[in-house]
């Protein structure tokens, strides 16, 4: 009984070996397939409460709608920086990025800025040096590439029922577009997207859903108007 024995387990180690010598071999021939590995998309913005979106939900804001609008175009994980504050202006901006020090790697920057130089009354001469300094500086924040970069233009806040009943609507208009003008030359002269959303905000007056409960600042709808014009550029942009 014991020789039996015995010659039974050195058969039955005999199987188990070649089985697995067997099992080696096949996944070494034919490896289990793998995903690749997921793209990551790095989205920047900087400004004021039109990029924060003063009075509006955190989803509602534009980056945020035009961060879930590019998922639908490119698929990816997606990660969104916003360097912004209600009331900041170009010199707001330069301290709050030079404090919070961003990385350098961002796939995508937009900036939009230069309101409240315009409604606290600043020397029209900050906003021309300022400004192109930003510029330069979302720029390198987009891993020095220009092309990743887009330039937004400022709402005008004329058509708005507080811009209607602060100061001179016309006056308001005229400066906005004077900034505006600036930015879209200085952005056409050294080769960077620019995009205009002003008209859009235009229509607050005749449009009340375009403005937000606060009488002020641009509503989701408005918001998702901008994308509308910010998405085909983003899309190229990341493409």
């Amino acid at each position: 009984m014991k020789a039996i024995t015995n010659s039974a387990l050195s058969l039955l180690l005999f199987f188990t070996i070649s089985c697995n010598s067997n099992d080696d071999n096949n996944e070494a021939t034919n490896p289990l397939p793998t995903d690749p590995e997921t793209r990551e998309i790095k989205y920047l913005a900087l400004g004021d409460s039109y990029t924060i979106g003063q009075s509006v939900c955190e989803t509602c804001r534009f980056p945020e709608q035009l961060k879930a609008a590019l998922s639908t175009q490119i698929e990816a994980d997606y990660t969104l920086k916003i360097v912004a504050q209600t009331g900041w202006t170009t010199t707001n901006l330069k301290n709050a990025i030079a404090a919070q020090n961003p990385s350098h790697d961002y796939d995508l920057v937009t900036l939009l800025i230069g309101v409240n130089n315009q409604y606290q009354g600043m020397p029209f001469e900050t906003y021309e040096q300022e400004f192109p300094e930003l510029v330069n500086t979302a720029i390198m924040l987009a891993k020095g590439d220009k092309q990743h970069v887009i330039i937004v233009s400022i709402p005008d806040y004329a058509y708005t029922p507080f811009g209607q009943s602060t100061g001179d609507p016309g006056q308001i208009s005229y400066e906005i577009d004077r900034y505006n003008n600036f930015a879209l030359n200085y952005a056409t002269a050294n080769g960077i997207q620019f995009v205009n959303i002003t008209d859009i905000t235009r229509e607050g007056i005749f449009n009340p859903e375009l403005v937000t409960s606060d009488g002020l600042h641009p509503s989701q709808s408005a918001y998702a108007k901008f994308v509308e014009r910010l998405l085909p550029k983003a899309t190229s942009i990341l493409e």
